[in-house]
């Protein structure tokens, strides 16, 4: 599989060369204050590994609430060779909401090959160990490909969350999206390098059950938290509101798992967010920008 844009190559070639920084552990809104994480739910963190399809080591890490208030789990997969620590912000305010919420970190992709089908059949095996008897498959840019992948070959899913979703070049996303019988949840950015100019937008169109929204203004790295100098430096620098798009995009992500899980006061919040049905196999765009 080719690379999807001359930018993430960029970005895999100095992660390789400069490895990654420290990351520091962010609230669920995506602030960071000591603050907002005191006053947040307790949630439990729990490291782990499995090994891969391809026989690699898959890192993972469990974020558990105090108060479950369902036994389905969400799997939340991280972009194109980052790692799962750039969605602990997420992964935070899933749990806190009450969804217990499991991380990892591919070690299938590389800079020529983004590994997307061996990286679907990981988080498929991953909801096998733990054996929940429904899951939510979610992830960032190429991990929300591999989260649409394993959603269409598990029975179990109840539905895919996909932010920023980047197709790869011969189109498998909208191949698979085309026969996926369960929702698909897409929140996407600006059109740009670092998203293949919104090539999502035709995965989107080819479901029959897809709800897009555009989040006005939402570069790249906006989907994850924590982010880093590599994603600003190749995707663009954070501007005055990239806090702010940070904290709208997890706000309305944990909705929209309330949703897809039947939780009313999180689905009434999705609904105000202003989802858009995109119909297949017509392009409806979310706004005249995204386009």
């Amino acid at each position: 599989m080719k690379p999807v844009t001359a930018g993430l190559l960029v970005a895999a070639l100095a992660a390789g060369l400069l490895g990654c920084p420290t990351l520091v552990s962010r609230s669920p809104d995506g602030v960071g204050s000591p603050t907002a994480a005191a006053s947040a739910p307790a949630v439990t963190r729990e490291q782990d590994s499995f090994r891969s399809v391809t026989g690699c080591e898959v890192a993972t890490t469990r974020f558990a609430p105090s108060a479950p208030r369902t036994d389905a789990v969400v799997i939340l997969a991280h972009g194109f060779l980052r790692d799962q620590q750039r969605m602990e912000g997420l992964a935070l305010a899933l749990a806190a909401s009450g969804v217990t919420t499991h991380t990892l970190s591919f070690c299938n992709s590389r800079p020529w090959d983004g590994g997307h089908r061996a990286n679907a059949a990981d988080m498929r095996r991953l909801a096998d160990r733990l054996g929940a008897p429904q899951v939510i498959y979610a992830g960032f840019s190429a991990g929300g490909l591999s989260a649409l992948i394993a959603a269409g070959e598990d029975p179990k899913a109840l539905g895919v969350l996909a932010l920023d979703l980047v197709d790869d070049g011969d189109g498998l996303g909208a191949k698979t999206a085309a026969g996926l019988d369960r929702p698909l949840i897409g929140l996407t950015g600006e059109p740009a390098a670092c998203n293949a100019q919104s090539n999502g937008l035709a995965v989107y169109a080819a479901s029959r059950q897809a709800r897009v929204t555009h989040i006005l203004g939402a570069r790249h790295c906006d989907f994850e938290a924590p982010t880093d100098w590599l994603c600003r430096s190749v995707c663009g620098a954070d501007d005055e509101g990239a806090e702010s798009r940070r904290g709208d995009i997890i706000r309305r992500s944990v909705a929209a798992v309330g949703d897809l899980l039947g939780l009313p006061a999180q689905a009434s919040r999705w609904a105000q967010g202003g989802a858009v049905s995109v119909p297949g196999p017509t392009v409806a765009a979310p706004s005249p920008r995204s386009l």
